[in-house]
């Protein structure tokens, strides 16, 4: 005789694939606080250190390009070794790269300071880049496949809450105790998280002594060869040939023109093009990614409806049809209004609106790729990070010279592309790995 299911809230206390999807939530904090505490606090880096505009460009240039060269050889390394580990190695090289650059210029000067400065943000995408892959691959193993594109929106949103606490956070302890300190001093707790993790995570259910049978049940049919099988060169072929995750990737890399032209430029739009002062715009610029924060989630909750309803393949597209053009569409409005508030409730909404698709582009290739999420997804964020390689240079050129609405027009261009390329992603043909 069947039992009654247990409730959501018994699944979240007393099941342990939700502690480790806690884990994961926290990562992508942290991970977020890692990559927006410079961008904030470049306002004061620039004059204290004699960069330029463009040299904090290139700041971001390195992390974003070792980010994105790290993600699908981060991924196929998660497969190989596992997301204990993998989560453990990364982590620490992240937290020591972290801390150090804010004490770069204790010792270094000039030139030698601004190229270490450029290493330890290279080296912290390379530590960084494997994160989301191996979340992904988690995700696979921990959790039935109607629940991916949710918890991918769950995921997309502890990204944006990170961001949405940087700026007021680094922004008032650099008035108060200095740009160097704010980075340092709330960077220090994820040496914690990371020792935690390393001796309560596990790779897959069968490998946790606390997960008890009534959850493996839950969980349906998971063969464990399925989840632990290594990769071989003939699957990643198979995921580097593949129709659909060539063209997420591709719509991936034109989305995150958009994303890196918000999350890294909104604090200095406000401040430059919009007037705000640094605190006002530190304040201020905590809008942007709440919105998106809360977008991400209903684009999780938006994606599993459609998919119920619509099938995998339109179910999966309906939501970034609909979202990238409406982006595009915000964004020029944003230059465009002459009030400075009214632009801010526009970026915003641009924000919010053009986060609902994460969820469709991490779940879509989960569902494509499934036991190979992990590589196929550092595929996908590899496009994503190209999307910032190529944009951030552009946007620090634009705006250095008062051109920011180009940049953002760019973006509405962008947005539409990445909109049309969805024709063309179908989800319901999985990649056959024979």
């Amino acid at each position: 005789m069947n039992r009654t299911a247990p409730s959501g809230l018994y699944t979240l206390t007393h099941r342990v694939r939700w502690r480790i999807y806690g884990f994961l939530f926290v990562f992508g904090f942290i991970a977020y606080f890692q990559q927006k505490g410079l961008t904030v606090a470049a306002e004061r880096i620039m004059p204290d250190l004699h960069f330029s505009q463009v040299q904090i460009g290139w700041l971001e240039s390195a992390f974003v390009l070792g980010y994105a060269l790290f993600q699908f050889p981060g991924g196929v390394l998660g497969q190989r070794l596992g997301a204990r580990l993998v989560f453990t190695l990364i982590g620490a090289v992240a937290f020591l790269a972290t801390v150090l650059t804010p004490l770069a210029p204790v010792l270094l000067q000039g030139s030698a300071l601004l190229m270490a400065m450029i290493a330890l943000q290279f080296v912290l995408g390379l530590a960084q880049g494997p994160i989301f892959p191996v979340s992904t691959g988690v995700m696979e193993s921990w959790f039935a496949p109607q629940r991916w594109a949710w918890i991918q929106g769950l995921q997309s949103s502890a990204l944006q809450l990170a961001a949405a606490a940087t700026a007021p956070l680094v922004a008032y302890l650099m008035s108060t105790i200095g740009w160097q300190q704010a980075l340092i001093w709330p960077a220090l707790p994820a040496a914690g998280v990371v020792a935690l993790w390393a001796w309560y995570g596990r790779n897959t259910p069968q490998e946790h002594r606390s997960v008890s049978a009534a959850e493996i049940v839950e969980l349906g049919h998971r063969p464990e060869e399925q989840a632990q099988s290594p990769i071989t060169r003939d699957r990643l072929a198979r995921i580097l040939t593949n129709r659909s995750v060539l063209l997420l990737s591709v719509s991936y890399v034109c989305m995150n023109y958009v994303f890196y032209l918000i999350s890294n430029w909104c604090f200095l739009y406000l401040v430059q093009e919009r007037r705000f002062t640094v605190l006002e715009s530190g304040l201020l610029s905590v809008l942007p990614p709440l919105g998106a924060a809360l977008g991400a989630g209903i684009g999780g909750v938006l994606v599993t409806a459609a998919c119920k309803r619509f099938g995998m393949r339109w179910g999966f597209r309906a939501v970034p049809l609909v979202a990238l053009p409406a982006t595009g569409l915000l964004l020029l409005l944003v230059v465009n209004l002459s009030s400075a508030y009214l632009a801010l409730a526009a970026l915003t909404l641009a924000y919010l609106v053009v986060e609902l698709t994460e969820a469709a582009y991490w779940g879509g290739t989960m569902v494509v790729a499934r036991a190979d999420c992990m590589s196929a997804s550092g595929v996908l964020n590899t496009g994503g990070n190209v999307g910032g390689v190529i944009g951030i240079p552009i946007v620090a050129y634009l705006s250095g010279g008062g051109h920011w609405s180009a940049a953002f027009a760019l973006g509405a261009v962008l947005a539409l592309v990445a909109m049309l390329l969805w024709f063309g992603i179908d989800a319901d043909r999985p990649i056959v790995q024979g």
